[in-house]
């Protein structure tokens, strides 16, 4: 019954057919009007990421953990009834399952190498077997659909050895859905298997994950990619480049149906022959040697000739987003050889330019090369919501460019943050002579007072100073201090840290700067705590250091703590020395009352004066609003 209304399906189809014929008109010039719905070649062409899906296990690109897991599932009979497959979009997870069903229904099976030949195997091939299901999680989401399948269930299948449910985009499910599919799901029928496709596991209920088998599918390598476009451009016989292949390849970010997508975009716009540079025109993106151009730019702070390449690159149809999107993928594989990565971990810089990048490395520092893949990727952000994409661009660039001057003012602001100590900024060394060290005093009268400033034991001397230790030596002019702290600025961002540069001597003179030295080489909140210092003693291979309180004196001597700084305090001075903490003794009433006669604008002017925050005002044309005293000074 079924053959004859199969027949009567087909005999009706020819009879329209021909009466489609008979009723064609004719042209103005006397010739017949083409029906392109009998041009088989119309009807039969399938694009490339449907005729070249893999059909077996040894045919699925970069997955090969997971075809050999299902391979010994079969083998040694040990299929599930449920599995889960996730990963990336287009990286073979439908593929996978359909290649898994073939296996359990084919007519030589369960077998791990299907025929591929059988009415079976074509049948689930094409998506048309009525016993293997697939089925759209987004558009069938809702618990009507999950109680019709439920319902279908115990009906054996039809032909086949199994009924398959593939459900892709399991993920947009309801609920509800998943709810009502939890006791089929743990105890289907033995006729029955789940095969679930997601590209986003984490919304799918733990309940349902829990009743599966899960294979997580990898993004395919670029290198796989590669050979995979070739192979197909071999067996559609077009000529294209190993450069259009590797661009075709990272374009794709790990998905081999995007990049066979873009491989049928390329036969489409050239024909049997591609070059890289239709890759560039097609993808809207900027040649490799114009992309390192503006790099090696941003690299010398070049702003005028990075602009001047970018306006090139657009002019010339590059769209911004792709440029700043290239410019950032150089930047991570800076990145990647900044940190002593070999060539393989190189992803996005052509090969013949790995010894220019490797240059360009060595003047940059990692700080800088992770400030531009920030500002970069801010960018990319901003223009998903901006029709200023140009602008946004070359508004990055020159934020890339001027990062040193940035670094500039970082060191200043993290400067008077400390408290306004020369020693600090790391400034040249005649101002840190002149800083560290006591003045000499020229009288008897004058050498007493001096003896008196210094005694730790007299709070109100005390206070007094700490006053005069914020303001500039007076044997300095403060026009040199000036200078010389503009010339550290610029060693500090030319140097980057002590380990590059010279040893320093400890001595008593330059204990403060040598300590301020140590404290550049930690980040974090030991720096914080070891900061808290008040003056130093150096006892032949032992360094006294006097902190404020007792609360940072114990918090330095933890072991772990104090052994990090006298590591970092030997690679400063290049021999090993002992580290002791001490406290000083409680600040008495007597000090407060004398800190507390100076009032908000005395402190304003006194701080006025110093020659860090006269460049910081200067810089920031801005004024001293107030001054605000540390809880722990």
């Amino acid at each position: 019954m079924q053959v004859h209304a199969h027949g009567v399906f087909e005999a009706s189809r020819g009879f329209m057919a021909n009466k489609k014929k008979a009723e064609i008109p004719k042209a103005a010039s006397g010739s017949v009007v083409r029906d392109m719905s009998d041009d088989p070649q119309a009807e039969n062409y399938m694009v490339v990421a449907r005729r070249y899906r893999p059909q077996t296990f040894i045919d699925l690109v970069g997955q090969e953990q997971v075809a050999k897991a299902l391979r010994n599932a079969i083998e040694r009979d040990r299929v599930g009834h449920a599995y889960l497959f996730t990963g990336a979009r287009g990286v073979g997870k439908t593929s996978t399952a359909r290649i898994f069903a073939k296996c359990l229904n084919c007519v030589h099976g369960p077998t791990d190498s299907p025929c591929g030949q059988c009415d079976l195997c074509q049948a689930v091939a094409q998506g048309e077997d009525v016993d293997v299901l697939e089925i759209d999680g987004a558009s069938n989401r809702g618990i009507d659909e999950i109680r019709q399948l439920r319902a279908n269930v115990s009906v054996r299948p039809s032909r086949a050895r199994y009924k398959i449910y593939i459900i892709d985009e399991v993920h947009m499910l309801t609920k509800e859905a998943f709810n009502a599919l939890l006791k089929t799901l743990e105890e289907p029928p033995a006729h029955v298997k789940f095969f679930f496709c997601t590209t986003d596991p984490e919304k799918i209920p733990i309940t349902v994950r829990s009743r599966c088998q899960r294979f997580d599918l990898p993004p395919i390598s670029t290198a796989q990619i590669r050979d995979r476009l070739r192979h197909i451009a071999q067996q559609d016989a077009v000529d294209i480049d190993d450069d259009a292949l590797d661009i075709l390849a990272r374009r794709a970010n790990g998905s081999m149906r995007d990049s066979q997508s873009l491989l049928e975009q390329l036969f489409a716009f050239c024909g049997n022959k591609i070059r890289s540079a239709d890759v560039h025109a097609l993808l809207g993106t900027a040649d490799s040697a114009m992309v390192l151009q503006i790099l090696k730019a941003c690299v010398n702070r070049d702003a005028h000739s990075a602009l001047q390449r970018i306006a090139e690159a657009i002019d010339g149809g590059v769209d911004a987003g792709q440029l700043d999107e290239q410019l950032l993928n150089l930047y991570r594989d800076m990145m990647a050889l900044r940190v002593g990565c070999g060539e393989q971990q190189v992803l996005h810089c052509h090969s013949a330019d790995i010894a220019e990048m490797r240059e360009l490395v060595k003047l940059t520092s990692l700080e800088q090369i992770l400030a531009a893949i920030e500002i970069l990727d801010n960018s990319l952000i901003r223009m998903k919501h901006s029709a200023h994409l140009r602008t946004l661009l070359e508004a990055a660039v020159l934020r890339i460019c001027s990062l040193p001057e940035l670094q500039q003012i970082a060191n200043l602001i993290e400067q008077l943050r400390l408290g306004g100590g020369a020693a600090s900024v790391r400034p040249s060394a005649s101002v840190v002579k002149e800083s560290v060290s006591k003045p000499t005093p020229t009288t008897p009268a004058a050498a007493d007072s001096a003896k008196k400033k210094t005694d730790l034991n007299d709070p109100s001397e005390q206070a007094e100073l700490d006053i005069r230790r914020a303001e500039p030596p007076r044997s300095v002019p403060p026009a040199q201090i000036e200078n010389d702290a503009s010339n550290s600025l610029h060693e500090v961002s030319n140097q980057g840290s002590p380990r590059g540069s010279a040893l320093l001597e400890l001595t008593d003179d330059t204990c403060e700067y040598v300590w301020q030295s140590v404290l550049q080489q930690i980040d974090d909140m030991t720096s914080d705590i070891a900061s808290m210092y008040e003056s130093f003693r150096l006892e032949e291979h032992r360094l006294v250091v006097m902190m404020k309180d007792v609360y940072h004196r114990d918090a330095c001597q933890r072991n772990e703590r104090k052994q990090r700084l006298e590591r970092a305090l030997s690679q400063v001075v290049g021999k090993h020395v002992v580290l002791d903490f001490q406290a000083l003794s409680q600040p008495t009433v007597a000090a407060a009352t004398v800190k507390s006669k100076e009032t908000r604008i005395q402190k304003i002017r006194r701080y006025e004066k110093h020659p860090f925050v006269q460049q910081a005002l200067e810089l920031f044309e801005g004024e001293i609003a107030d001054v605000i005293q540390s809880p722990d000074n």
